[in-house]
């Protein structure tokens, strides 16, 4: 369990960098209400993200454990290392590309045109089928094996740290002050300049960081690591 915890909180810290979800904060965090638009566009991603994932792991998810045969513990493990080398690959495609896709805008909300709840909720909705690390991290506690009740609360835990960068949002309006807007704005600039090579970079660190928990788990075997693996490997491509 600590193994499949750690997991989903590295997936969740490197999927809340997300450009698509910060800016609109940073965007809302000037406007006239700046916490409380903050606080609800926060708790509209929270919320629909959580919801997305619970219906897709027990609804979908559900139906194809029950007609695929349970990994076993070393399944899971050629799972997290397939998963961690999915993760540095695209990190390393995100990072190969920085500078092209700096240079695209991400659309500022219009807060006058819809409140600030909605606007996280379509936000997040729209994002929802293209959340290839939220699958991931849904793949990974679904093929866990472990009861419903623990893998609606690594679900949540997921969405918690996925939500961090709008919390700390929220909490330097609430405690910064006078300087909170000069600190955001900052903050919204670079953001904008550099997000690629962030995104990039956490990328690298979490599929690193995931693929070092197969690799140790592998370790852990007593004999042949290495050819357990490739059997395991080749049992996960034809089962």
């Amino acid at each position: 369990m600590l193994r499949l915890t750690a997991l989903v909180i590295s997936i969740g810290l490197a999927d809340s960098l997300n450009p698509t979800t910060i800016l609109p904060a940073l965007y809302l965090a000037a406007g006239p209400k700046p916490r409380r638009e903050v606080s609800e566009f926060a708790m509209a991603v929270f919320v629909v993200y959580l919801a997305g994932g619970l219906l897709i792991a027990l609804g979908p998810g559900q139906l194809l454990l029950s007609l695929v045969p349970r990994p076993d513990a070393e399944d899971r493990y050629v799972l997290e290392l397939i998963a961690g080398a999915a993760m540095i690959a695209a990190g390393v495609f995100v990072w190969g590309y920085r500078d092209r896709l700096a240079q695209r805008e991400v659309p500022a909300p219009n807060p006058d045109r819809r409140s600030s709840a909605v606007l996280g909720a379509v936000i997040t909705a729209v994002e929802l089928p293209t959340a290839f690390p939220y699958f991931a991290a849904i793949a990974a506690i679904v093929g866990s094996g472990v009861g419903v009740p623990r893998q609606a609360a690594l679900l949540l835990l997921f969405n918690i740290f996925f939500v961090l960068p709008l919390v700390g949002i929220a909490a330097t309006l609430t405690f910064a002050g006078d300087r909170a807007q000069q600190l955001l704005t900052a903050g919204r600039r670079r953001l904008e300049a550099h997000w690629p090579a962030l995104i990039a970079g956490l990328a690298l660190l979490a599929g690193v960081f995931v693929m070092l928990l197969g690799a140790t788990g592998f370790g852990g075997l007593r004999h042949g690591s290495f050819p357990r693996f490739l059997r395991h490997f080749r049992k996960l491509l034809h089962p």
